[in-house]
């Protein structure tokens, strides 16, 4: 009876979001190839209870000393000095270290088939990396197969069959008709995608036309969906490769010069200007340059409600590894925006600390050495993309935290729960409350990590952080109330991950349809007229 107030409080999450504990396997890592079993398994005993004792809770907006209670999957107590009553409850000490949600990830590419080849990282691999890195839910991008969304749909639920952890879906937009329009709708109402992303670049592929990007911002601003983009001028990027080839630039240095920092910011100010004109909420993926960035400040300042992503490698990268002499290793590098001079990365932590920006992703997209090679003869061709699933929490730690530039609660804020409030999964997810998702992390800011392509969990062989050092490690990771990682041990297996479903209309939306009403009383037209006699 001690618990009877928080378990109808539980009660009503589980009816509200059909939170259940994830179900128990029988396969153990038979998708994990290059898993040691020793790293890699699933506890049969793990305890249903867990006990997280003497740690400092944070959350968004507070921390405490606290202890947490939880019970199949769900935070069911929040206090201090919480009384083991159970045997059967498993005890963690979290003296000295911090008790956080565990990080969302807003912006993967796992399993995913582009430039010719596919992803090396699966929905087991990268999620294990995942895990290990704290981070306990990922959202991914569907590529529609033939312009169709629910075909799409279909394919990334087979490649998620082996998901360890939770996972959302973004659907991309490569065309538009009235089926798509459609299918925007179901995927909405059915499937759980609140969000859509369109391609201004990769032209001849991905990019889609103003008029396609005009269709789709009115498309989900009456889905309640938010419309995200890929900000970049796909002509200009076009006209700079060939321009790069035509000066006898082949290698990866051309990518970045071909694509310079104002075609991103131009592409993100016509976004800007476009989603105003229709009235939606805009997402800027991976802004990468500061030209971009000011274009978003610019709007946000003038109440437009525009929200901006940097990724991890722009937040802590130059380019200059692109110029390096060695192809594979100058080649890992190659992403899209590209990471840019020394400058911007400066820049975009400023803008992150300042709220400028408001939560940090990866663009996870991993490929290995031997498919970067296919643009050894022409950088058009080496396949787009870096890891960091697995090193984001520590990266954004490191360099965030432990220069003074945010605080341990704004962690916490742009690391796991402004990503649940923008796709409208708070406080299911991202918070330590009571009723919440038993995703936690425990966190120790007196230890140290070192990343390297020999020990991390990611099935690509370069990684572009390789032999960055840090302080600041998580050391317990958590989901839904069982324990993944611990001791530097993967416990995971394939399917025992779960979709999470994202509902339309978060905060973002709020007031839309105000200003809406406002603009319509402010025409003053039509004008009635007479015709002379």
């Amino acid at each position: 009876m001690a618990y009877s107030c928080t378990s109808l409080i539980l009660l009503s999450f589980l009816i509200l979001y059909g939170s259940l504990p994830f179900s128990q396997s029988n396969q153990f890592c038979d998708a994990g190839v290059g898993y040691p079993e020793s790293t890699c398994g699933f506890s049969s005993t793990s305890s249903s209870k867990l006990l997280i004792k003497g740690g400092t809770v944070v959350n968004a907006h507070n921390q405490d000393v606290a202890d947490v209670y939880v019970e199949d999957g769900v935070i069911v107590a929040v206090r201090p000095n919480i009384k083991q009553v159970d045997e059967d409850v498993t005890l963690l000490d979290a003296t000295g270290k911090y008790v956080m949600p565990g990080g969302i990830d807003p912006h993967t590419h796992l399993a995913m088939e582009f430039m010719g080849t596919e992803t090396i990282d699966d929905f087991f691999s990268g999620q294990a990396a995942a895990l290990a890195g704290g981070t306990t839910m990922h959202i991914d991008f569907v590529i529609p197969v033939n312009g169709s969304l629910v075909a799409g749909f279909e394919a990334y639920k087979k490649k998620a069959k082996k998901s360890c952890m939770n996972y959302g879906f973004h659907m991309a937009i490569t065309k538009w008709d009235e089926s798509v329009s459609r299918e925007m709708e179901i995927m909405v109402k059915e499937k759980g995608i609140n969000s859509f992303k369109f391609f201004m670049a990769y032209k001849g592929s991905l990019m889609i036309s103003d008029e396609l990007l005009l269709q789709g911002f009115k498309r989900c601003k009456s889905l309640g969906a938010l419309a995200m983009v890929h900000a970049e001028n796909g002509d200009a990027v076009f006209e700079g490769q060939n321009r790069m080839i035509g000066l006898g630039i082949t290698g990866p240095e051309g990518h970045s010069l071909s694509r310079p920092p104002v075609l991103e910011g131009e592409a993100t100010a016509r976004a800007i200007h476009l989603a105003k004109f229709v009235n939606t909420p805009l997402y800027v993926v991976h802004v990468m340059s500061i030209d971009a960035m000011e274009e978003i400040a610019k709007a946000r300042k003038s109440g437009q409600k525009v929200v901006g992503e940097p990724v991890v490698s722009g937040l802590v990268l130059n380019d200059s590894g692109l110029w390096n002499p060695d192809f594979i290793t100058a080649a890992k590098y190659v992403m899209s925006p590209p990471i840019r001079e020394a400058g911007h990365d400066k820049a975009l932590q400023a803008a992150l600390s300042t709220g400028v920006l408001q939560l940090v992703g990866t663009d996870h997209c991993t490929f290995n050495s031997t498919q970067k090679a296919f643009g050894i003869d022409d950088f058009r061709k080496i396949p787009n993309g870096v890891n960091g699933i697995e090193e984001r929490m520590h990266l954004v730690w490191d360099t965030m935290v432990e220069s003074g530039q945010i605080s341990v609660t704004d962690f916490v804020q742009i690391t796991s729960t402004e990503c649940a409030r923008i796709f409208n999964i708070y406080p299911r997810k991202g918070a330590i409350l009571v009723g919440s998702d038993a995703d936690i992390i425990i966190f120790n800011p007196n230890s140290s990590f070192e990343i390297s392509a020999s020990t991390h969990h990611s099935r690509t062989d370069t990684n572009v952080y390789d032999g960055r050092k840090g302080k600041g490690k998580v050391e317990v990771t958590i989901v839904g109330g069982r324990v993944v990682w611990q001791d530097g041990e993967l416990k995971v297996a394939p399917g025992s991950g779960k979709y999470i479903e994202m509902p339309p209309f978060s905060y973002l939306f709020n007031g839309i349809d105000k200003a809406d009403a406002k603009y319509l009383s402010s025409l003053q037209a039509p004008v009635m007229r007479f015709s002379a006699s």
